[in-house]
């Protein structure tokens, strides 16, 4: 009875082992999700079809720093919510704003860039000179986005949601709407692009920062990050990156 007992446990033993390590990523890669629809933070290079822009860079950078290996999964901004609020993913990088009702679900980085929300019109519209002005006004967001926050906030608009920001501004330069909220930094970057037609009006109206977000789980992950995020801005990767995406976007 004692040797089958201990033959017994000893196969139970080495298929906990095998279970176990069955259970994990034998590769160690860290899932990173990301929306790119969100140039210059994140977008497709048309000729090599590769994901890139200033959060891709920033991250690959900080990969490298971290001694980390990543793999980007490519999805909707709301899905990239989601996905680290139910740990689908280790974490995000897709310009996220770290607000309060994020940080209950989520945990975050340190801040890389300031981003707050502002209001973008046409050049032709003379009727709105800044957020006050919105009543009654058709305006638009990209779904899951505090810009989707801040516009459904504001009294008496006909609030327009969309699945990304290119076709929000697409219908803002054909007159399909009339504003589109967003982070100042994405609508300098669409601006730059449609100078003629479209413009900021008014302030930044939030106070926001874009950081990293973490499913809750990953607490260890967050402060490889935290560091290898400190050892890349002091080094000057930072300022490069906002030299190359963002400066004259």
């Amino acid at each position: 009875m004692k040797r089958t007992s201990l033959i017994l446990v000893s196969v139970l033993v080495l298929a906990g082992i095998l279970l176990s390590a069955c259970g994990q990523a034998p590769s160690g890669i860290v899932k990173v999700a990301t929306d790119a629809t969100f140039p210059p933070f994140e977008i497709v290079d048309e000729k090599t079809n590769d994901l890139t822009g200033f959060d891709i860079e920033l991250m690959k950078a900080i990969a490298d720093k971290a001694g980390m290996k990543i793999e980007f999964v490519n999805t909707p901004f709301d899905s990239v919510i989601a996905g680290v609020t139910n740990c689908t993913y280790d974490m995000a990088i897709a310009a996220i704003s770290a607000s309060d009702e994020r940080r209950a679900v989520m945990d975050f980085s340190e801040p890389y860039i300031n981003a707050g929300q502002i209001v973008v019109i046409r050049k032709d519209e003379t009727g709105i000179t800044g957020k006050d002005d919105l009543a009654g006004k058709t305006v638009a967001a990209q779904l899951g986005t505090t810009g989707e926050i801040e516009a459904q906030k504001i009294p008496n608009v006909t609030y327009k949601p969309y699945d990304s920001y290119e076709l929000a501004f697409l219908d803002l330069s054909n007159g399909q709407i009339d504003s589109v909220i967003a982070d100042y930094p994405t609508a300098l970057a669409y601006i730059a692009k449609n100078s003629e037609m479209l413009t900021t009006v008014g302030s930044v109206f939030t106070d926001e920062s874009y950081a990293i977000a973490f499913c809750k789980s990953k607490t260890e992950l967050l402060a490889k990050v935290n560091t290898a995020l400190k050892e890349v801005i002091s080094d000057g990767t930072v300022s490069a990156l906002e030299m190359k995406w963002l400066a004259g976007q």
